[in-house]
This record gives C-alpha cells, structure tokens and sequence, in this order.
C-alpha cells in the first residue's frame, strides 16, 4: 500500500486517453479528513508550469481535500490557456466532492509546450472519482498512473508512533534540484496543522529530495505535496515529524535514482570534513554532474582523476580546502591519498550496482551528499527519441 496506507485517505487512477499506449494517466488522491492540512515544495525553476502555479495559491492557505495528478502532459509553457485549464480541472473536482475551488491541488508530468486534451481530462476525473477508493489495487494504479518514462512505480508505507504515512512518487530523468523532474505525493494520518507540516517539510525535502541529481536538468513541474488527515488521533512532536518525513522522503528519493534513465549503476558521492555542509554539498554536487565521471562509473572504470579534476571546479570562496590533502575512497579503495596516486585502482570493484565515491577534503568536520547515476547510451537513446 501507499497513500491509503493512512486512515483518511481514498484514491483512484484511470486510462483518460492521454497516453497513446492505454495505460493509467490520471490519479486522483482525497483527503477525507477530518483534518486537510496541506503543504508542499514546489520547483525554482523561473519557468514553471501552471500547475506548479495553482498549488502555490492552493498552498498559500494551506488547505487542501483532494490532488488529481495527469501524466503525457507537463500543461508547461502554455500560457493563461494553461493555468485556466488548470483552474478547469480543480473547479471539477471541487464540484464531484463539495469543496471549494481552492482547496484542490493540481498537478502534471510529461511533456513541455502542449495543451492539456480537456475533454479527456474531464471524463477521467469523473471516472476517477467514481472509483475512489482505498487499499493495494487503489494504491497501485494511482502510482501507475503518474509515471512517464519511469519503468515501475515508486511507493512507500511506513508508521511512526502510531501515526501512518504513504507516498508515490514518479521521476526518471529531468532529475535535479531544486527538487528533480519528481512528483511526489505523502500522505499521513497524524494531527498536525499546515504550518508545522511545512515546518517539517521543508528541511526533510532539503536533505532527500534535493540531495538527489541525476543529469543536472531541473523541471517546470517538480512538485512535492503532503496531505494530513489527522484520522488517527496522533499528534507527533515537531522533531519527530520532521524525522519521519525525511525517512519517508528519503526512501522515495532513492527509488528515483534507482530507475534513472538508463543507468547501470546508483552512485552515492558522499564528501566528508568540509568546511561546511553547504561546501561538502557544492563539492558533492559538482563531481555527479562530471559526465567525464559519470560515463567512467558507466564503464566500470576507477578513474580517480576525473573525480578529482571535478571536486578543483568548486570555487574556495564556496569549498575552501587544500589539493593536495584531498583523500579518495571508491567502493572501500582509498585511490587518492593526499591529491596523489593512492592503492592500486585495480582493487576497485565497480560490478554491482551500487558505487560509493568519497571525498576527504581534511578542511573541517562537515560533511553532505548526493546521489546520482551513471550516463550511459540508453540514456541518450531515450531521450533523443522523447517526443517521438
């Protein structure tokens, strides 16, 4: 289970017709209370889609009873005619569940320049809401529903305290901060009011959501909601709210780098003693987005020097350490001792799927990470042929 895992929660996705091969395209997620606590992060993108419109005005009062999400069209670059589509799809639902205007989220994935088909939309939602409902089958083509280019749906189920929290999520490529090309939708059946859910949000999204880098592009849609119920009756502290949705975010956000596309290989590059979290994160940052180092991580090739070229392109206004005490350790093998030629690259085994990169600055006790992919031809197979 997902988003209905948390007492208070119905859910439903249908075929609308906007994916040309018939399979779910729209979900529709309602909160039935009786709490509708609402909060959200949304992309900083400056050009973002009307969706991501609509939700900050949703979000600005912090209530919000249902979300209906479409996937094979981003409703991005499409002008007021967009955002009145937008505003079309939550007056729907408005109507279908007797709640105002405003209090229903909207949100799209897929692709940039096109017109949402309306009339599509419109018969899906009311299928959608006609099947509402809750449990694994519900819960499965919601998530089925929101992916494009993904190749299995990303859901979590978790508890804390007696309070319940669920979650879909949709990204395999697009994906960069802030967030990444993701959709994310939690759930949760604690009693908390908007402004703490924000609270709370806002530094576990930080450290997941946007700890995850797959190839540099940022989205028009990225969009991460959470939904409070309050059916349970469990009211968690502030700390460990936060601590539960950065574990349940967290969990979501590897499963997108998990199916990235194309890759072959999940790469943690984990930068310790910098100056300071954000220098550890810059340092991080820099060295996923090297495809000179993302395309040896592809071929299985230890080359420590791309890795070190990478983390010399951060300013030492922003990273301020010394090249030549800069230690790297792939998979358990320190390669680079001091800037210089460590063990023997040849005890690398890169094989398995995952590869873990880390970097010694030795210029403090910081540290941060990111998470990212290799760059492989299927990569650019699929993207060359996106819209075709």
């Amino acid at each position: 289970m997902s988003v209905t895992y948390p007492k208070g929660f119905r859910t439903n996705g249908v075929s609308a017709g906007l994916r040309r091969n018939g399979n779910p395209d729209l979900a529709l997620i309602v909160n039935d209370g009786p709490l509708q606590a609402a909060a959200g992060v949304l992309t900083s993108n400056r050009v973002f889609a009307a969706p991501v419109a609509w939700c900050r005005e949703v979000l600005a009062g912090g209530t919000a009873h249902a979300v209906v999400v479409n996937s094979a069209c981003a409703n991005a670059c499409t002008g007021p005619a967009g955002l009145a589509d937008a505003k079309a799809e939550a007056a729907l639902v408005a109507e279908l569940e007797g709640c105002p205007q405003g209090e229903v989220l909207v949100s799209s994935t897929g692709i940039i320049g096109q017109r949402l088909e309306m009339d599509k939309m419109t018969a899906g939602i009311r299928a959608a809401h006609a099947g509402l409902a809750t449990g694994a089958d519900a819960d499965d083509v919601a998530s089925r529903s929101i992916m494009t280019t993904d190749t299995h749906p990303k859901t979590t189920a978790q508890e804390f305290d007696g309070a319940r929290f669920g979650g879909i999520a949709k990204g395999a490529g697009m994906l960069a901060p802030q967030l990444a090309t993701m959709l994310v939708f939690i759930t949760t059946d604690a009693v908390v009011e908007s402004a703490d859910l924000q609270k709370a949000l806002a530094p576990a999204a930080d450290v997941t959501f946007s700890r995850v880098d797959s190839d540099a592009c940022m989205s028009t849609n990225d969009t991460v909601i959470v939904l409070a119920s309050g059916a349970s009756g469990v009211t968690l502290s502030p700390e460990r709210l936060q601590e539960a949705l950065t574990a349940v975010s967290a969990d979501l956000a590897r499963q997108l780098v998990g199916d990235a596309e194309g890759s072959h290989h999940d790469v943690l590059v984990q930068v310790n003693r910098a100056s300071s979290t954000q220098a550890a994160v810059a340092v991080a940052r820099e060295v996923s987005r090297s495809n000179l180092v993302k395309t040896a991580i592809a071929g299985n090739d230890p080359n420590w020097g791309r890795i070190l070229s990478a983390v010399g392109c951060v300013p030492a206004s922003v990273a301020p350490f010394d090249p030549d005490q800069v230690d790297v350790r792939l998979n358990g093998v320190t390669i680079c001792r001091g800037g210089m030629i460590g063990e023997d690259r040849s005890l690398v085994d890169m094989t398995g799927r995952e590869v873990h990169i880390e970097i010694d600055l030795a210029a403090g006790d910081a540290s941060g990470h990111i998470w990212t992919n290799d760059l492989t031809h299927e990569y650019v197979e699929e993207n060359s042929a996106y819209t075709s």
